[in-house]
């Protein structure tokens, strides 16, 4: 009999996914159920805004990139992600800003939620607790609490489903109940099919992994799909500890694709991960099919993730979902375990030696009461 890859031992898998990042990504389906119906019972009242911010950084942030891609093409109110210790100058008293931070303690996301209430936006926040939670009671901001005990990056479902029923509140989207339950079941489907129960012959996540293995994998995206392409990057970075890199079409096609010229001793260290539709649209298909052709004679890889679901917010999320599994069966390929971010953690140690930024917002935020 053929030797079992290490992706298909559970026992070898426990032992390197010492924080059950697997198994959290597993559960992003009941997550994102449980986030939705926690959502719904909030009495939350929002006038329509004239613009939406959605104020955090890293996986925090990332929901509201998904939102702003599945809502670009429907939404006559703007949406923007700000990634920054303050806000676009244009917020004031008719955007809805959100301000996102898992822990709670993101010190970008903690100065611009204070700035917002100064500004007197309308102000929501989604956090599991920290600074972020002690502030909105304090000030009297309506906060979704989600639960605790998740790395960011895990705790997708928990940041984006609440901002689908917030968009729908504010009357910025109708009727999502369909969207959403065709979402669950779909990403339920991708996680059957992608789960460590399912061997490497019938699991697409495992076979992108090894595919990828020893590769620093660039991920092309369009339309919706680029924040799919920019959440996969980082879960290379913070999940399979590797360099990793996004671009989406049709952009891309006017300079990265030149990159391709270099000389293979250059260009055979890359693998393409290209995200597809089947409905993409004819101008955009072509641009990919060339666009492979080029890029075939100079990358180690070109590979495909092909979305699954009728309605667009279920292509989105089943994209994203098998991706989030291709990158952390590539860490337990590199026997990394994809719980720890020791360079973010060392990051933050020296940020408050330099200057203890937390202390400062809590002045400000007393100052405000």
């Amino acid at each position: 009999m053929p030797e079992l890859t290490l992706l298909d031992q559970p026992e070898k898998i426990e032992a390197i996914d010492k924080g059950g990042i697997l198994k959290m990504c597993e559960r992003m389906p009941h997550f994102g159920r449980e986030a939705f119906e926690q959502a719904k019972r909030m009495a939350i009242s929002l006038e329509k805004p004239h613009n939406i911010i959605i104020a955090g950084m890293g996986g925090s942030a990332i929901g509201g990139e998904l939102l702003r891609s599945w809502l670009r093409d429907t939404s006559k109110t703007s949406i923007s992600v700000s990634r920054s210790y303050t806000l676009p100058a244009y917020a004031d008293d008719r955007s809805l800003v959100v301000a996102i931070s898992y822990s709670g303690e993101t010190e970008e996301t903690l100065n611009s939620f204070l700035e917002a209430v100064e500004r007197r936006c309308m102000v929501v926040t989604i956090t599991s607790g920290g600074h972020l939670k002690k502030f909105s009671e304090s000030l009297g901001v309506p906060c979704v609490t989600v639960p605790e005990g998740l790395v960011p990056r895990a705790a997708i479902a928990h940041m984006f489903f609440p901002l689908v029923f917030l968009m729908d509140r504010a009357g910025v989207v109708k009727e999502t109940e369909e969207e959403v339950e065709e979402s669950l079941r779909v990403l339920r489907k991708v996680s059957d099919e992608n789960s460590p129960k399912t061997p490497l012959k019938n699991n697409k996540a495992k076979k992108l992994a090894l595919a990828l293995e020893g590769k620093i994998p660039i991920i092309y995206g369009f339309g919706q799909y680029r924040a799919v392409a920019q959440r996969l990057k980082c879960q290379f970075n913070e999940n399979s500890k590797i360099p990793s890199y996004f671009e989406a079409f049709p952009e891309l096609d006017h300079n990265e694709i030149v990159g391709w010229e270099a000389a293979k001793d250059i260009t055979k260290h890359f693998s393409l991960l290209i995200l597809r539709d089947p409905k993409e649209p004819t101008e955009i298909k072509h641009r990919i099919e060339i666009t492979k052709e080029i890029a075939s004679a100079k990358v180690a890889r070109i590979l495909e993730i092909r979305a699954q679901g009728h309605r667009k917010l279920a292509r989105l999320l089943s994209t994203m979902h098998l991706g989030d599994f291709a990158s952390v069966y590539l860490a337990l390929l590199r026997g990394v375990d994809p719980s720890q971010t020791i360079s973010i953690d060392n990051l933050k140690r020296e940020m408050k030696k330099r200057l203890n930024m937390l202390a400062i917002l809590r002045k400000k935020a007393e100052t405000m009461r």
